[in-house]
Protein backbone atom coordinates (compact mmCIF):
# COMPACT_ATOMS: atom_id res chain seq x y z
CA UNK A 1 0.00 0.00 0.00
CA UNK A 2 3.13 2.19 -0.41
CA UNK A 3 2.04 5.09 -2.78
CA UNK A 4 4.76 6.44 -4.92
CA UNK A 5 3.35 9.36 -6.16
CA UNK A 6 4.26 10.92 -2.22
CA UNK A 7 7.57 9.41 -1.66
CA UNK A 8 9.99 11.49 0.32
CA UNK A 9 12.98 11.56 -1.70
CA UNK A 10 10.70 11.87 -4.48
CA UNK A 11 9.44 15.67 -2.60
CA UNK A 12 13.07 16.95 -1.97
CA UNK A 13 13.72 16.46 -5.47
CA UNK A 14 11.20 18.57 -6.56
CA UNK A 15 11.75 21.49 -4.32
CA UNK A 16 14.74 23.74 -5.61
CA UNK A 17 14.32 26.38 -2.91
CA UNK A 18 16.38 27.82 -0.70
CA UNK A 19 16.60 25.65 3.19
CA UNK A 20 14.89 26.98 6.37
CA UNK A 21 18.39 27.17 7.46
CA UNK A 22 19.50 29.31 4.47
CA UNK A 23 16.84 31.56 4.91
CA UNK A 24 17.23 32.40 8.23
CA UNK A 25 21.23 33.20 7.75
CA UNK A 26 19.97 35.20 4.86
CA UNK A 27 17.32 37.13 7.47
CA UNK A 28 20.39 37.14 10.21
CA UNK A 29 22.58 38.82 7.33
CA UNK A 30 20.38 41.61 6.89
CA UNK A 31 19.50 42.04 10.06
CA UNK A 32 23.20 42.70 11.39
CA UNK A 33 23.51 44.58 8.07
CA UNK A 34 21.05 47.18 9.29
CA UNK A 35 22.52 47.23 12.47
CA UNK A 36 25.51 48.32 11.29
CA UNK A 37 23.87 50.85 9.64
CA UNK A 38 21.99 51.94 12.92
CA UNK A 39 25.91 52.52 14.42
CA UNK A 40 26.99 55.72 11.46
CA UNK A 41 26.36 58.96 12.02
CA UNK A 42 24.42 60.94 10.00
CA UNK A 43 26.73 62.22 7.57
CA UNK A 44 27.68 58.57 6.89
CA UNK A 45 24.04 57.48 6.71
CA UNK A 46 23.19 60.12 3.94
CA UNK A 47 26.15 58.70 1.90
CA UNK A 48 24.03 55.37 2.20
CA UNK A 49 22.06 54.74 -1.23
CA UNK A 50 19.10 54.03 0.78
CA UNK A 51 15.88 54.44 -1.27
CA UNK A 52 13.21 52.94 1.12
CA UNK A 53 12.19 56.05 2.79
CA UNK A 54 10.27 53.90 5.48
CA UNK A 55 13.87 52.27 6.32
CA UNK A 56 15.56 54.99 6.45
CA UNK A 57 13.05 56.50 8.79
CA UNK A 58 13.34 53.55 11.30
CA UNK A 59 17.33 53.46 11.49
CA UNK A 60 17.22 57.04 11.72
CA UNK A 61 14.32 56.83 14.59
CA UNK A 62 16.81 54.43 16.38
CA UNK A 63 18.84 56.99 18.28
CA UNK A 64 16.10 57.73 20.34
CA UNK A 65 15.44 54.37 21.98
CA UNK A 66 16.43 53.93 24.95
CA UNK A 67 15.24 50.53 25.90
CA UNK A 68 17.08 47.53 25.29
CA UNK A 69 13.75 45.61 24.95
CA UNK A 70 12.75 48.34 22.54
CA UNK A 71 15.63 48.40 20.79
CA UNK A 72 16.22 44.68 20.17
CA UNK A 73 12.39 44.64 18.73
CA UNK A 74 13.44 47.71 16.44
CA UNK A 75 16.38 45.82 15.51
CA UNK A 76 14.15 42.99 14.42
CA UNK A 77 11.85 45.59 12.33
CA UNK A 78 15.22 46.81 10.17
CA UNK A 79 15.61 43.73 9.06
CA UNK A 80 11.96 43.34 8.13
CA UNK A 81 12.39 45.96 6.44
CA UNK A 82 15.93 44.99 4.74
CA UNK A 83 13.93 42.03 3.15
CA UNK A 84 11.92 44.53 0.59
CA UNK A 85 15.54 45.76 -0.87
CA UNK A 86 18.48 44.71 -3.02
CA UNK A 87 21.40 45.45 0.04
CA UNK A 88 24.12 44.95 -2.30
CA UNK A 89 25.00 48.78 -3.39
CA UNK A 90 24.82 48.80 0.91
CA UNK A 91 27.07 46.58 1.31
CA UNK A 92 29.36 47.87 -0.63
CA UNK A 93 29.18 51.65 0.27
CA UNK A 94 29.64 50.17 3.66
CA UNK A 95 33.22 48.10 2.40
CA UNK A 96 33.93 51.91 1.00
CA UNK A 97 33.10 53.59 3.82
CA UNK A 98 35.71 50.81 6.27
CA UNK A 99 38.05 50.87 3.66
CA UNK A 100 38.48 54.41 3.78
CA UNK A 101 38.51 54.54 7.98
CA UNK A 102 41.16 51.73 7.51
CA UNK A 103 43.29 54.12 5.38
CA UNK A 104 42.96 56.72 7.46
CA UNK A 105 44.16 54.97 10.63
CA UNK A 106 47.61 53.81 8.99
CA UNK A 107 48.38 57.59 7.40
CA UNK A 108 47.51 58.15 11.06
CA UNK A 109 49.68 56.11 12.51
CA UNK A 110 51.98 56.84 9.69
CA UNK A 111 52.12 60.29 10.82
CA UNK A 112 52.36 59.65 14.38
CA UNK A 113 55.61 57.78 13.57
CA UNK A 114 56.88 60.16 11.84
CA UNK A 115 56.44 62.60 14.70
CA UNK A 116 58.63 60.21 17.11
CA UNK A 117 61.22 60.01 14.61
CA UNK A 118 61.40 63.99 14.06
CA UNK A 119 61.26 63.85 17.90
CA UNK A 120 64.23 61.41 18.30
CA UNK A 121 66.05 61.90 15.20
CA UNK A 122 66.01 65.43 15.02
CA UNK A 123 67.63 67.39 11.83
CA UNK A 124 67.83 64.27 9.85
CA UNK A 125 64.31 63.57 10.30
CA UNK A 126 63.67 67.13 9.56
CA UNK A 127 65.29 67.09 6.21
CA UNK A 128 63.77 63.69 5.23
CA UNK A 129 60.57 65.34 5.65
CA UNK A 130 61.75 68.61 4.14
CA UNK A 131 62.53 66.48 1.09
CA UNK A 132 59.21 64.80 1.49
CA UNK A 133 56.92 68.05 1.79
CA UNK A 134 59.11 70.36 -0.24
CA UNK A 135 56.51 73.29 1.11
CA UNK A 136 57.66 72.50 4.77
CA UNK A 137 59.15 75.03 7.08
CA UNK A 138 62.38 73.93 8.02
CA UNK A 139 62.84 76.53 10.59
CA UNK A 140 59.62 76.05 12.23
CA UNK A 141 59.92 72.37 12.54
CA UNK A 142 63.02 73.14 14.10
CA UNK A 143 61.72 75.17 16.50
CA UNK A 144 59.06 72.77 17.23
CA UNK A 145 61.44 70.44 17.91
CA UNK A 146 63.46 72.18 20.42
CA UNK A 147 60.29 73.43 22.26
CA UNK A 148 59.82 69.76 22.44
CA UNK A 149 63.26 69.41 24.52
CA UNK A 150 62.31 72.00 26.41
CA UNK A 151 58.99 70.92 27.49
CA UNK A 152 60.59 67.80 27.75
CA UNK A 153 63.57 68.85 30.35
CA UNK A 154 61.09 71.07 32.17
CA UNK A 155 58.17 68.08 32.81
CA UNK A 156 55.75 69.94 30.61
CA UNK A 157 53.07 68.43 28.84
CA UNK A 158 53.92 67.81 25.59
CA UNK A 159 52.51 71.03 23.34
CA UNK A 160 54.85 71.08 20.96
CA UNK A 161 54.46 67.14 20.30
CA UNK A 162 51.22 67.70 19.32
CA UNK A 163 51.99 71.09 17.84
CA UNK A 164 53.74 68.77 15.15
CA UNK A 165 51.67 66.27 14.50
CA UNK A 166 48.81 68.83 13.75
CA UNK A 167 51.68 70.82 11.21
CA UNK A 168 52.76 66.84 9.76
CA UNK A 169 48.88 66.35 8.88
CA UNK A 170 48.16 69.67 7.22
CA UNK A 171 51.39 69.01 5.25
CA UNK A 172 49.74 65.84 4.46
CA UNK A 173 46.40 66.89 3.78
CA UNK A 174 47.79 69.49 1.02
CA UNK A 175 49.65 67.31 -0.68
CA UNK A 176 46.42 64.91 -1.00
CA UNK A 177 44.22 68.09 -2.00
Amino acid sequence: MHNDDNHPDDLEAEWEGPSKSAVKREMNALQKLGEELTTLSPKQLAAMPIEDDKLLAAIEETRRISSNNAMRRHRQYIGKLMRTIDPEPITKALASLHATHSQRNEEFHALESLRDQLLTDGDSAITATVERWPAADRQHLRQLVRQHQREQSQGKPPAASRKIFRYLRDLFDSESD
